[in-house]
């Protein structure tokens, strides 16, 4: 271990203490965005700033433990104090109001949730047993929970949405849709990638295939998008068959959902209702043989995928080999955003 005392460079010794502390006190950061949020404290000041006082009466919350829930948010950067007792919204408080464009809501809301963070508390047990933690605490899987409580669900499918957004912008750009007449979007939520894609190629057509509760919105937002007069939402479990009548197959944030095993049986379904001539497109995280530092997030996710569904983030050798279990093989991964690991995998179906 270095001594301290014979250290030329202490910056470098005091910088890595920062970069611990913060990592330490994550978890409590995490909890105070999740009360700005539950709170829909960005909508409460909106424009201008607010009083503590008059938050804490809307609340319903003493004013001297809700100043100080306020002031570690501006310490955090989500607010600001411009006056002492009065707080206004930054760039990132104000990107936690539904109604931003670049609105994160959704996901911070669904992130920090108690439901999901209590597994977190148990990756120790998952870690043990390679079962996702979430199971036992709750005596369901998540989408099966999801299914109990139609609010959380859709809370659950905006920030799928709004994970999905800044992905469904580029991928049009790094994919030739034009070569395919029908795209299947195989668990495809909200419809945002699909309105995307369709919206930048108007001779295709495509088909949205989720559960109800799933693909509950999708059907407004392609009204809005103006894309339904080529869309259709077809209800069903990817694990008992998908659609035909599509030459091009899109998974995307669904195959770190499952373990291998139940992803093998997602795409032998794909592989049955493709041509011989189709294609499978994953759009996922993939990760390097060795971490590069390049995206800390991905790592998390994937502990998030153990803890909480069971499933996990991958490789391009692990996305090769489940698709060639399944009767596929893989033949390009594009990666997708500079700053992330998202890219698309690119298979075409073997011998059926």
């Amino acid at each position: 271990m270095t001594d301290i005392a014979d250290t030329t460079d202490m910056a470098e010794v005091l910088a890595a203490q920062g970069r611990l502390a913060q990592l330490v006190f994550g978890g409590m950061a995490a909890h105070v965005v999740g009360q700005v949020t539950r709170w829909r404290l960005s909508e409460r000041i909106g424009d201008g700033d607010r009083g503590a006082a008059e938050l804490a009466d809307e609340l319903g919350t003493p004013e001297h433990t809700t100043v100080r829930v306020l002031r570690a948010a501006a310490a955090l950067g989500i607010l600001s104090e411009p006056t002492s007792g009065r707080f206004a919204l930054t760039e990132a408080g104000a990107q936690l109001r539904a109604d931003h464009p670049m609105s994160l809501y959704a996901v911070a809301r669904v992130l920090t949730d108690p439901l999901l963070t209590a597994a977190w508390l148990r990756l120790p047990d998952s870690v043990h047993t390679g079962l996702p933690a979430f199971d036992d605490l709750h005596g369901t899987d998540l989408f099966a929970h999801l299914r109990t409580e139609s609010e959380l669900s859709a809370l659950f499918n905006a920030a799928m949405g709004q994970g999905t957004r800044e992905v469904a912008a580029t991928l049009p750009q790094h994919y030739d849709f034009s070569r395919f007449e029908t795209v299947l979007d195989i668990g495809g939520g909200d419809g945002t990638m699909l309105s995307a894609i369709l919206g930048e190629h108007p001779t295709l057509r495509g088909i949205l295939f989720d559960t109800a509760e799933g693909g509950a919105q999708a059907a407004e937002n392609f009204r809005a998008a103006g894309v339904a007069g080529r869309c259709t939402v077809e209800t069903g479990d990817f694990f008992t068959a998908v659609p035909d009548g599509a030459d091009l197959h899109l998974l995307k944030s669904v195959v770190h959902d499952w373990p291998d095993d139940q992803v093998v049986t997602i795409l032998r379904h794909c592989r049955r209702a493709l041509p011989d001539d189709g294609r499978l497109l994953i759009v996922e995280s993939v990760l390097p043989d060795t971490v590069d530092g390049n995206d800390p997030y991905a790592y998390l996710n994937d502990l998030n995928m153990l803890v909480n569904l069971g499933g996990r983030e991958r490789t391009q050798a692990d996305f090769e080999r489940v698709c060639a279990r399944a009767g596929f093989t893989v033949t390009g991964v594009t990666r997708l955003l500079p700053y992330t690991m998202t890219s698309c995998i690119e298979a075409e179906p073997g011998p059926a």
